[in-house]
């Protein structure tokens, strides 16, 4: 049967052919692609679809799809593609965004398409299959060219639905990939973008057609239709078997207000679904589980009970570790959640991690025991330690205002001063986040100002001539700051330490070496990165890229010269060649050659340039750490060589010489 059923494919497709009719031919091949596949070779499909039109558009299509190359249905559905691309269709694609095709030409296989940054773009009929697709018509983008008014309307009045279309369109994601879609599409300026997205939020809220994720790294997902919270979902509800899609679920029904008038066989599901979800986060997730036990507590379930959920954040400071994962809205919650039995025995165990708290988790213990004299006890012994916890230096210094009625603190001088030694040195992890904090707090303007204003004239003087002496800021930051301090109290203008710059003299090498690295670098442009180039085309022809090995490795050699080509590049432009001549010869100089006696053998080592280097004629490089030692040495000067092992050998320079006339000749090359 299967026999005769590809022979009359054959008659059929046969048939086709002497009749020219290509669109019968591809609706035959697409629907019997199976057997196709299995009779058939792909490069005969082409060539069946070949004798079936003389149109040369088509034809340049079948020969562009990969037939023979690839499977069967993937270059039908790669030939249907680009069918569909007619000069005035719109068209996607991920880097330009909406496009229009304008033309297609069979002879170089390319198709032109104007995008509104790119006009005139071309790709080649390959690359189209792979980066276009087709712009639906209610594609924001496509509103956005045929409508503008209305999505410039949707934007000022109902950004909740500009961003359910922005989901429909681009499919879900992140808050922070979001923003900066439509900063890339020019419809939401990064600097507006956080007064749209409130606006749009609480519009979403509204309706609830959009979940929206409580961390910003998760994606906003768009549902199909709004949920009315029946028997069907209370249904799915309790099959549910992901904790944080339990959370999720019960924080929307939350949301809608519908919680209190539930009834006690609801109420039971809900319940139960928590007890399995902190089942499930125990161990695994701290920070799911404090927020389960949060919501746990917030609805008032007796079951699972609430102290068992905050004895289990206890142990093992479990709590710490949740709070470097929680949101850090939720990070108040947490504090108020720990000490909500037993305060005064719990918040001495806060008090004795303050060092080890994340800054979220720190500055919301603070606040929340502010008034507390055992916390201001606890935070003043920590901060006149030698090296007090970076949060906690950067928290109190952040909002001093809020907590200089400490009395028990150390002077503002002493906290500051922890502070611009916390800016200095390479940081990690959270302490490089306090670094940064840092270093923007002494660069704002407003927060500068009112710290010096609670300095005395000699504390100011203090921290103005221990700022100069960080190397923790950037030049011109750290002049800035500098500045702004003398402007803040003129009398600092007599503190200022200037600095000497030290002379950078320039790269010089011989005319020789010059000459010789010019070559190698004509040698790497004419020679090798044109052989790699057409070993790279000679690759191509085996195939699948992906699984090509010959590919990859030719790849990998391109990506190793281009780098190879940068680097002498830079150096050719940097090191300029010269001939050393007019070197006065009373100290070794580059372009001088110096006599030196060690255990009173004599040695002569000729300086000169980057990269001049020959034993024989004893020429060493001036980037040499013997060069450098030798470098403005005079006649009687010691100086420490290293012997064969390595070993530092004392020498003495005996007399310095200028070149002579075979240095000179090998100079010039």
């Amino acid at each position: 049967m299967a026999d005769r059923k590809m022979e009359d494919l054959a008659a059929e497709l046969q048939l086709m052919t002497e009749t020219q009719d290509f669109a019968g031919a591809l609706k035959i091949i697409t629907e019997n692609k199976d057997i196709l596949t299995t009779n058939l070779q792909s490069a005969g499909v082409r060539e069946i679809l070949k004798k079936a039109t003389k149109d040369r558009l088509l034809l340049s299509f079948v020969e562009s799809v990969g037939f023979g190359v690839r499977p069967l249905p993937e270059s039908l559905a790669r030939l249907e593609r680009l069918m569909s691309y007619t000069p005035g269709t719109r068209v996607l694609n991920t880097t330009w965004g909406l496009g229009e095709i304008k033309r297609l030409d069979y002879f170089y296989r390319k198709i032109t398409v104007d995008f509104k940054m790119r006009k005139g773009h071309q790709l080649t009929f390959d690359a189209a299959c792979e980066t276009l697709v087709l712009a639906p018509e209610d594609h924001i983008l496509v509103t956005a060219a045929a409508d503008p008014d209305r999505v410039a309307t949707m934007l000022r009045d109902q950004p909740g639905e500009f961003v359910k279309a922005m989901l429909k369109s681009f499919g879900d994601m992140p808050i922070t990939r979001l923003e900066e879609e439509c900063a890339k599409q020019g419809f939401v300026k990064s600097a507006n973008w956080k007064a749209f997205w409130e606006r749009a939020r609480t519009d979403l809220k509204k309706e609830k057609l959009v979940e929206i994720p409580t961390r910003r790294a998760e994606p906003l997902h768009l549902k199909a239709s709004a949920e009315t919270y029946g028997d069907s979902w209370f249904t799915a509800f309790s099959q549910m078997t992901d904790p944080k899609s339990i959370l999720s679920s019960v924080k929307e029904l939350e949301g809608t207000g519908r919680l209190k008038a539930l009834d006690e066989a609801s109420r039971a599901k809900i319940s139960d679904r928590l007890a399995f979800a902190l089942k499930g986060a125990r161990g695994v997730d701290d920070a799911l589980y404090a927020r389960l036990a949060f919501c746990v507590d917030g609805l008032k379930l007796e079951t699972p009970p609430v102290a068992k959920c905050r004895s289990y954040l206890w142990e093992y400071n479990r709590y710490l570790a949740a709070a470097r994962s929680l949101p850090a809205r939720d990070t108040g919650t947490l504090v108020a959640f720990l000490t909500a039995e037993n305060r005064e025995e719990t918040k001495h165990k806060l008090f004795a991690a303050l060092a080890e708290m994340c800054f979220a988790f720190l500055s919301e213990t603070l606040t929340f025991f502010s008034n507390d004299a055992d916390c201001e006890e606890a935070v003043a012994a920590l901060l006149k330690t030698p090296h007090p916890p970076a949060t906690l230096v950067t928290c109190i210094l952040g909002r001093y205002d809020s907590y200089k009625h400490w009395t028990k603190l150390p002077g503002l001088v002493a906290i500051l001063q922890h502070a611009i030694a916390l800016g200095e040195g390479r940081q990690t992890g959270e302490t490089l986040k306090m670094q940064n904090v840092i270093r923007r707090l002494f660069a704002d303007k407003a927060w500068l100002e009112s710290i010096f204003g609670q300095l005395s004239a000699d504390e100011k003087v203090q921290i103005f001539e221990r700022f100069q002496a960080s190397p923790a800021w950037d030049p011109a930051t750290h002049r800035t700051i500098t500045i702004r301090m003398t402007k803040l109290d003129p009398n600092l203008a007599s503190h200022v330490v200037r600095k000497v710059e030290k002379k950078v003299e320039a790269r010089v090498t011989s005319q020789r070496s010059y000459n010789e690295k010019k070559a190698a670098y004509d040698h790497l442009v004419n020679v090798e990165m044109p052989e790699n180039t057409k070993r790279i085309e000679f690759a191509r022809g085996y195939g699948d890229l992906s699984e090509n090995a010959e590919y990859q490795y030719a790849k990998d050699e391109q990506r190793a010269l281009l780098q190879k080509q940068s680097l002498m590049q830079k150096d050719l432009d940097e090191v300029k060649p010269t001939l050393f001549e007019g070197v006065v010869a009373d100290e070794v100089r580059r372009g001088t050659a110096a006599v030196v006696s060690v255990n009173g053998e004599e040695k002569t080592f000729v300086v000169l340039g980057e990269w001049d280097n020959e034993p024989s004629l004893g020429i060493i490089s001036s980037g040499t750490k013997l060069a450098a030692n030798l470098l403005g040495r005079k006649p009687g000067d010691a100086v420490e060589l290293a012997d064969a092992d390595g070993n530092a050998v004392a020498a003495t320079v005996v007399r310095v010489m200028p070149l002579s006339d075979e240095l000179k000749a090998w100079i010039k090359g």
